[in-house]
């Protein structure tokens, strides 16, 4: 396994989990770019995932947020820890219309039984889109086996 400041690599990654990057991810069109547990970078097309405006729907944005937190967090806590998330909130910026937009969640906390990001969701000319902080607890891994 990579150490704390190394890259891990995104389809091994992908490969480990029991239903691969989950229904949702494939179904909101999510790429996962780069990931260690400090960084986490994903894609996701604008288009599918809009409200009733044609704008970016809000909850795209967070479940964008969530997968990137999610898996940052995973990664901080293998191999004898899980990642379950507590806490997620968003602020919008502004609307995104077409395209493609791009999460960075950055670790703002790497703990034993917590780990906590920031998530800066932003368009194809660098605006942002939203800012999202989320909280994973990290539980015993033999608890859920």
């Amino acid at each position: 396994m990579a150490g704390m400041s190394e890259q891990y690599d995104v389809a091994e990654f992908i490969s480990r989990m029991p239903q691969g990057m989950g229904a949702l991810n494939d179904k909101m069109g999510i790429e996962i770019v780069e990931i260690s547990p400090e960084r986490v970078v994903a894609t996701m097309p604008v288009e599918g995932n809009t409200q009733p405006y044609g704008l970016l729907h809000g909850g795209a944005s967070v479940v964008l947020a969530e997968t990137l937190g999610s898996i940052g967090s995973a990664l901080h806590a293998m191999p004898d820890r899980l990642s379950v998330g507590v806490d997620i909130n968003a602020t919008h910026h502004r609307a995104a219309t077409s395209g493609t937009v791009t999460g960075t969640a950055t670790a703002i906390h790497l703990g034993r039984s917590s780990a906590a990001y920031e998530v800066v969701i932003t368009d194809e000319q660098g605006r942002r889109i939203c800012t999202s902080r989320i909280t994973c607890a990290l539980m015993p891994a033999e608890r859920y086996s």
